[in-house]
């Protein structure tokens, strides 16, 4: 797989560079590359209680992005998935540990164990005041002699963090850092593995699954299921989490494993919210990439039971502006449509055959969904079929409040549905052109003559034409030849839609952005839709 890096053995000293070139100078790091990867405070006095963290890189932001006034004082970075020495941890002690102590935040690894373990002892003969804390929250493999650090070492940071910044003693950190390790839980799900450089991809993952409780190393989790979408995710996640919640009220915190988009984030911040459990969640942080495993395609759930006194440390505001912040969940605001926007709804009236014929034109453009999709992969973005299948279902399900008797208002009615439900430049263009054939139906023309006035709206306003490699290719034959019958409209919008198979050149549309050796050979799926409708309709 290529990867926007330069080589291995730089990636991580890179990366750390180009995060300090972009923190306006609030970060620093120690003069000891390669081998001492250290990001410190730049306006670090040492007269509070220093929170030191890290562990093995690949999981951005987390660490160093979280350094920063009221988080971590000094992350200590490893290679990627890698514990760091423990030289380059007793640099970091030693960098920003004054009179007050310091506080060492651990994820429940053996290597970040060990090596921040003798670090510390290390500190501690130099006369220093060091405590250290183990965040063990995955709840993912129940028979683990020791459970593992994942997102929930976050709470950790940001509470712990928020006290030292009001100048807490370095006890009272500590045992505000162990009351929370004590309610955090985690675990995470993933519909893929992640890349690790220079290392194959395992693809262990079987399309159709995910894998429950993986580690944020790429672990293999505590099973594979089947995958049923984000709501199923989201419960499945929630089930295991739930026998391990505390009393009160909690904090959620969403976290994106590194290639999950924000659209399913946002999807998944919604299930959460409407789940079983979602009453007890009063607040979310995220939905974020905070502690990520490289490019790994899934999300993961911390929760944690809070007080007030937390409440107000999570809400803290911080320097780091990869924190995202403490949000309130909250229910769904709606406002009135503007005047003007509210839809007028049209008297509904029966007339079997307009139904039966439209219902027969939406079963028809559901059928070709995924012959479209692939058609429009090709040449495009790869959803006309699931722009115009939805359309369609919409269409369908509205039917019993159309008015199916009055050709005139049928149209203007079927405008504003797919003004409301079709998506892109496609359903504007439809929705113009019913509304056309509306105002023609009512200054008397006939249905053929209503139907071309809305063809020639919409090659007015849209600026295509015939040759131009769109819908248009097929529609316009099909209209003209709609006067000799069905069979002769389909046959016209087949060479149509096949004539634009050999137009290199796209004139208007996503396909007017793509070079002739990405079109050649295939048809506009536009115009292919066209031309099955109407053969559908012509075989009836």
């Amino acid at each position: 797989m290529q990867q926007f890096m330069n080589g291995k053995d730089t990636l991580v000293t890179q990366a750390i560079d180009g995060l300090l070139r972009t923190s306006s100078g609030a970060l620093a790091r120690l003069d000891g590359y390669p081998h001492i990867k250290v990001v410190v405070r730049s306006d670090w006095d040492r007269g509070k209680v220093a929170l030191v963290s890290g562990g093995g890189s690949g999981h951005e932001p987390s660490h160093a992005g979280f350094v920063g006034k009221g988080m971590l004082t000094a992350a200590v970075c490893g290679d990627v998935f890698a514990s760091p020495t423990v030289d380059a941890v007793l640099a970091g002690i030693l960098a920003v540990t004054g009179k007050a102590g310091c506080l060492l935040i651990v994820k429940n690894y053996t290597g970040d164990r060990l090596n921040f373990g003798l670090a510390a002892e290390r500190a501690r003969a130099f006369g220093l005041k060091v405590s250290m804390v183990i965040v063990d929250d995955d709840i993912a493999l129940p028979d683990l002699p020791q459970a593992r650090g994942v997102a929930g070492t976050l709470f950790v940071h940001k509470i712990a963090g928020a006290l030292a910044e009001q100048g807490a003693d370095l006890d009272t950190v500590t045992a505000a850092a162990r009351t929370v390790i004590d309610g955090a839980v985690s675990i995470g799900m993933s519909l893929d593995t992640c890349t690790v450089p220079g290392s194959p991809k395992e693809d262990r993952i079987a399309r159709g699954k995910a894998e429950l409780g993986l580690g944020i190393h790429g672990e293999a989790g505590v099973e594979q299921v089947d995958f049923a979408g984000a709501r199923a995710a989201m419960a499945m996640v929630l089930d295991r989490l739930a026998p391990h919640l505390g009393a009160g009220d909690h904090v959620a915190l969403l976290n994106n494993l590194g290639a999950t988009t924000p659209l399913e984030m946002s999807i998944l911040a919604e299930e959460l919210a409407r789940s079983p459990i979602g009453g007890r969640v009063r607040w979310m942080i995220g939905p974020a990439a905070l502690m990520t495993s490289l490019d790994m395609h899934g999300f993961s759930v911390s929760l944690l039971p809070v007080d007030a006194a937390q409440v107000s440390a999570l809400a803290a505001p911080v320097g780091p502006h990869a924190w995202p912040g403490l949000a309130e969940l909250a229910p769904v605001q709606m406002r009135p449509l503007p005047d003007g926007l509210a839809p007028i709804q049209p008297v509904p009236s029966a007339h079997p055959a307009r139904r039966a014929l439209l219902e027969r034109c939406c079963d028809a453009l559901i059928a070709c969904e995924a012959a479209l999709n692939q058609l429009d992969a090709k040449s495009g973005d790869g959803d006309t079929g699931t722009t115009l299948a939805t359309a369609a279902r919409s269409l369908k399900g509205a039917l019993d409040r159309l008015p199916l008797a009055d050709p005139t208002q049928l149209y203007r009615a079927i405008s504003t549905e797919l003004s409301q439900t079709m998506g892109g430049s496609s359903g504007v263009l439809l929705a113009i052109f019913f509304a056309a054939a509306g105002d023609a139906s009512a200054s008397g023309k006939s249905w053929i003559g209503s139907l071309s006035a809305g063809l020639d709206r919409v090659m007015q306003v849209g600026g295509a034409e015939p040759g131009h490699r769109t819908l248009i290719d097929a529609l316009a034959p099909a209209l003209a030849a709609l006067p000799q019958g069905l069979a002769a409209a389909a046959t016209a919008a087949r060479h149509g839609a096949d004539s634009t198979a050999q137009m290199t050149r796209a004139k208007a549309g996503r396909a007017s952005y793509l070079s002739p050796d990405k079109l050649a050979g295939f048809n506009d799926p536009g115009a292919e839709g066209v031309a099955r409708l109407l053969e559908t309709l012509a075989q009836g």
